[in-house]
């Protein structure tokens, strides 16, 4: 399927460069997400078996398109300035409605997951900094696969697995409720995401019921760990 047709225009006059670069105001610099649905990086079938392509055509143009309408429509309402980053949004979350909260924190959260995956890959892991950092902080990549697994396996209802650069510029494992990031001040886990895995059934359920583990322990065949050390490069 043509990832053009998967662009979905959504805009109420907040866009990409109203946004500005985003900056972590502790970690460095943290991806610039607009206020626009962008363009899935692939078709919607190219992560099979993973991922199956039905799935993703209805959580891109149903769920996360949903996010993104909802926010403008938050955004506007709340009058929220046209050159406010989105990441200060998040930031101030508390200072907002629980409509912004949800639909914002489910926003940037689609729009970073999708960058985080590619094609299957057999083997699949980071190198370099990152992968040293990983081996030191967890003891093994493996042991880290474990602890971000149970992260995610362990969310109790709909939420993500996170692994974050925290203000240390350590890393950090853990999840969020919801939609709900660490960039939010109103989370318990706080940092800038590295790398996340949405675990609400809708990401999952056409596939492989309510088997959430089997559909962890696939995923990891579908990181994309090139962005992910991009990422980090650059928040550290």
């Amino acid at each position: 399927m043509n990832t053009g047709k998967a662009g979905i225009a959504l805009g109420i006059g907040i866009s990409a460069t109203a946004c500005g670069t985003v900056k972590s105001t502790s970690t460095g610099k943290a991806m610039n997400i607009p206020y626009d649905q962008q363009p899935l990086p692939y078709a919607y079938g190219a992560l099979e078996p993973v991922i199956d392509a039905t799935t993703m055509e209805i959580h891109y143009t149903k769920h996360a398109a949903a996010y993104t309408k909802n926010l403008k429509d938050a955004v506007q309402a709340e009058g929220v300035p046209g050159n406010t980053r989105l990441e200060e949004v998040l930031m101030n979350i508390s200072k907002y409605s629980a409509k912004m909260r949800n639909n914002a924190g489910g926003h940037y959260n689609h729009e970073y997951f999708w960058k985080s995956m590619r094609a299957r890959k057999e083997f699949n892991k980071p190198s370099g900094k990152l992968l040293t950092d990983i081996e030191t902080t967890f003891n093994s990549f493996d042991n880290f696969k474990t602890l971000f697994t149970d992260a995610g396996r362990n969310r109790f209802g709909s939420g993500w697995a996170w692994l974050v650069v925290d203000a240390d510029k350590k890393l950090k494992i853990g999840s969020t409720a919801n939609q709900d990031n660490p960039l939010m001040n109103v989370s318990e886990l706080k940092g800038s995401p590295l790398l996340g895995l949405d675990v609400w059934e809708h990401a999952y359920y056409l596939k492989y019921q309510n088997r959430r583990p089997e559909y962890i322990e696939n995923w990891w065949s579908v990181v994309n760990w090139d962005f992910i050390q991009q990422q980090y490069q650059n928040l550290v």
